[in-house]
């Protein structure tokens, strides 16, 4: 009888667990921002009257987390950021990069890691490619950035499928490194194309573009 009780537990505790909707994280920049649903202090890019996106509902990331029917668990997304600790004009960033962000996540079951666009806006330094042991000086080049930011991601969140983002329309060099460090870590790279930007930014469509492409790459 205590065995046939246990079972039953059991198989209740399994179902009420595969029933929860799974919780989405992203660690981004202005392009997964919208005021009010970003931590106190950070610079959103939407709503902006340069850019039709008027609702958060038109966002590429409520878009894919409403067709999958999961929870946002956190949207550490801060515009202008770059992965890297090195931002516009040469300054140090690193107190706002992705890489000092990367703890404050929640525990999601995805994390979104969209970022890259303000390196190569900014031509940050690429550097050299760098699997470990990193100092804060080697953090200031993208690629061991990058390597970084994955390493310490899946050691954080080791029960996180992450995605890695890149945007289009970036320099060949950044995404090559992109590709490189991804392919190292065995993080799934999405290659953006064909996103309609209004002021640098998706529009839209662009947003709609976005979520389109989620769906499709990640079964």
């Amino acid at each position: 009888m205590k065995r046939i009780l246990f079972l039953i537990l059991l198989t209740a505790s399994v179902f009420t667990a595969c029933s929860q909707p799974k919780k989405v994280s992203i660690l981004g920049d202005s392009y997964s921002t919208y005021e009010g649903y970003n931590p106190e202090g950070y610079n959103p890019f939407y709503p902006n009257d340069r850019n039709d996106v008027t609702s958060p509902d038109q966002t590429w990331w409520s878009l894919y987390i409403n067709a999958k029917g999961y929870e946002l668990e956190e949207n550490n997304s801060w515009g202008g950021t770059t992965i890297c600790g090195t931002g516009y004009f040469g300054r140090d960033v690193y107190e706002s990069s992705f890489m000092s962000r990367v703890d404050m996540l929640g525990n999601p079951d995805i994390i979104f890691l969209f970022g890259g666009t303000n390196d190569a806006w900014s031509r940050a330094p690429i550097g050299e490619y760098q699997w470990a042991d990193w100092t804060k000086e080697d953090c200031k080049a993208f690629r061991p950035a990058l390597a970084y930011l994955l390493d310490t991601l899946q050691k954080h969140y080791p029960k996180a499928k992450i995605y890695s983002l890149l945007n289009s329309e970036l320099q060949e060099e950044i995404n090559e490194s992109m590709r490189e460090v991804c392919k190292h870590y065995g993080v799934q790279l999405i290659e953006l194309h064909d996103i309609e930007k209004q002021n640098g930014h998706p529009s839209i469509a662009g947003m709609q573009s976005i979520c389109d492409q989620l769906l499709e790459a990640i079964k």
